[in-house]
């Protein structure tokens, strides 16, 4: 009977023992500086943002591709990469001796038209200036003048309606030729190429010497970019379009300048998807409002940041303290006794690294996040 006593009192003191032993292990591994480490709950401004990539891009219309409108050798070149030009400056002029010719050809013809007109009018009536139509005046023009019209016309020739189409037919003869020296003109015009907007030549195809042949596509000598109208174009993942807004605000920065962040807002959100390698983005862009925009350039890489709403004051935690259990997300809270309590929590905004608690925490409670 003793001996039973003895085995069991060793028993029980070998389990309490053990007992011991397997409490203070985990409250060891609970304490800090263990496997875990300790953050206070505490407020503070957070703002929800989205991260993506992108590049810059001149806008709709900040990219001009400048070409010859007329065939004929270029004689003189005025634009060289890197120059700056101005809208309407001189770019270009193609050989124009021939078009100065036609010009010519084509004020001669209307000085001979108008002529015409003079000489048709004297003949259909001597007694009317050359600027008098009797088809616009009729006999009304005499006793203005003070004439008799009935003593003129026992006269003067009889009037037959030959003659009033003979001016007509005059006067649209000098029309024509105005029209077809209006024409030549224009077509002058076109040998001097000058610059549809202001920026900078980005790109030369034709050089001093050559000739270029006009068909249905005009030949393009040179390309000019406006580097105050550009653009980011930001490649947003599916998952995060859905938070993106017209008039967001946008930082930004680019690999040539890392230390400099360019400010933007979000303009528009392309309504079709790009896919690439099956991940599924949308193309964001953003409108550059930074007053340094002349710093970049087209096909510059960005990284862009583009923020949503900002809340002042509120509870929050790192996101590496969350633990997600199917849609469920909790916490671990470190009692006073060193020991972990696990509680579900409601979050609010979520930004790069840290996250508002809506419910679940106090202000001033301490939560445990496991060390990698």
């Amino acid at each position: 009977m003793k001996k039973i006593i003895i085995v069991l009192f060793s028993i029980i003191a070998i389990s309490a023992a053990i007992a011991l032993a397997t409490t203070l292990l985990f409250r060891a591994k609970t304490k800090p500086g263990s496997s875990y480490e300790t953050i206070t709950v505490k407020k503070k401004n957070i703002g929800a943002s989205i991260l993506a990539t992108g590049s810059v891009k001149p806008i709709i219309g900040a990219e001009v591709k400048v070409g010859a409108r007329i065939p004929g050798k270029v004689t003189h070149l005025y634009a060289n990469i890197g120059d700056k030009v101005e809208k309407g400056q001189i770019i270009a002029e193609i050989e124009k001796e021939d078009l100065k010719a036609q010009v010519a050809q084509a004020e001669n013809n209307l000085k001979a038209a108008e002529a015409n007109v003079g000489v048709s009018k004297a003949a259909f009536w001597p007694a009317l200036s050359a600027e008098t139509d009797y088809g616009a005046q009729g006999p009304s023009y005499f006793p203005q003048q003070g004439q008799n019209f009935a003593g003129l016309k026992a006269t003067m020739p009889l009037f037959n309606g030959q003659d009033l189409y003979t001016i007509k037919q005059s006067k649209a003869t000098k029309e024509a030729a105005k029209a077809a020296l209006d024409f030549t003109k224009v077509q002058l015009s076109y040998a001097t190429i000058t610059a549809p907007i202001s920026g900078v030549i980005s790109f030369v195809s034709t050089q001093q010497g050559e000739t270029v042949a006009a068909g249905l596509i005009a030949p393009i000598c040179v390309t000019i970019i406006d580097l105050t109208k550009l653009q980011v174009d930001a490649f947003v993942d599916e998952t995060d379009i859905g938070r993106v807004k017209e008039g967001q605000k946008v930082i930004f920065t680019v690999d040539t300048y890392p230390e400099k962040e360019f400010t933007g807002k979000v303009r528009t959100i392309y309504p079709k998807a790009v896919i690439h390698e099956n991940v599924v983005n949308f193309d964001v862009v953003i409108e550059v409002t930074d007053p340094e925009i002349e710093l970049l350039r087209p096909d510059m890489t960005t990284s862009v940041t583009i923020y949503q709403e900002e809340k002042k004051g509120a509870l929050t935690i790192p996101r590496m303290a969350l633990t997600k259990e199917g849609n469920s997300r909790f916490v671990f809270v470190m009692k006073k006794d060193g020991s972990l309590e696990k509680r579900a929590v409601k979050i609010g905004i979520l930004n790069g690294s840290n996250v508002e608690i809506v419910s679940g925490l106090n202000e001033g409670e301490t939560v445990a996040i496991k060390k990698e």
